[in-house]
């Protein structure tokens, strides 16, 4: 782990999602809050992205000394951590750690009622574990409390985002069509084969998922469009048998008119 001083980092093209939480303290670290919370919600391989988060009142429990660990999916050599503390909206003190995880003491003596943990570096590779649902995704952060040999997850402070590549993008787009075009066939040949896209998806092979999450649409929507003539069919069938009727009722009636003015 290596301390530096602190260099700002550009903001890359993701998107950032910020949560204003407000969450009472709960959980295995009793009285830490986490108040803001902001992490894209998907990125694409390589890509740069960041994330913030904020723990108010560090030693809210009366715990005067613990330590904060951290820990990262993010590419090793591209994560940076910064680790601001704040004391009545004035900083006290910044470090910065490179690399997935880092550690730092927090002792109340040093004062600090606000602690902003920033990261960023590039988007790992999901390769090797691909998944179309959950869609496939990494930890951009897990913090956790360190009292004495105990460690504790503190609540709310661990979060994940949907990261992909191009090829899996296009291949989950396809897949998305087609599953909606399924729904609405209701056909159980069509699920079949989006099922097989789905598979190929999981494993990796997207160019044949892609083809075969087309020819699950198109079996849908050929399902669907043979539903809709049979039910044409059957409209058309029901209005001739009403006409049939209709016009019988009305050939009888006349003759019946018929008969009794001849009887007259």
């Amino acid at each position: 782990m290596t301390k530096m001083s602190w260099i700002p980092s550009s903001k890359g093209t993701a998107l950032v999602v910020l949560l204003a939480l407000s969450l009472a303290a709960a959980g295995t670290a009793a009285g830490l809050s986490v108040t803001e919370q902001s992490a894209p919600s998907e990125a694409e391989a390589g890509q740069q992205v960041e994330s913030t988060v904020v723990i108010e009142d560090p030693f809210v429990d009366t715990t005067n000394t613990w330590t904060l660990e951290g820990n990262t999916e993010l590419v090793g050599d591209t994560a940076t951590w910064t680790v601001t503390i704040n004391d009545q909206g004035e900083q006290i003190n910044e470090t910065v750690y490179e690399g997935q995880n880092f550690s730092q003491v927090l002792d109340s003596a040093n004062g600090g009622d606000e602690v902003v943990i920033e990261v960023n570096g590039d988007a790992p590779s999901p390769e090797g574990s691909y998944s179309y649902d959950p869609p496939q995704s990494f930890t951009i952060y897990d913090l956790n409390r360190v009292t004495g040999n105990s460690q504790t997850d503190i609540p709310n402070a661990t979060q994940t985002v949907h990261h992909y590549t191009n090829e899996s993008r296009t291949a989950r787009e396809a897949i998305d069509g087609a599953a909606e075009a399924v729904e609405e066939s209701d056909s159980s040949s069509a699920r079949s084969t989006l099922n097989n896209s789905i598979s190929s998806f999981n494993n990796g092979n997207f160019g044949n998922a892609e083809d075969i999450a087309q020819e699950a649409q198109s079996d849908a929507e050929n399902a669907e469009q043979s539903q809709q003539t049979q039910q044409t069919l059957l409209y058309g069938a029901v209005a001739v048998v009403i006409l049939l009727l209709v016009g019988g009722s009305i050939y009888y009636w006349r003759s019946q008119q018929d008969d009794y003015g001849k009887l007259q």
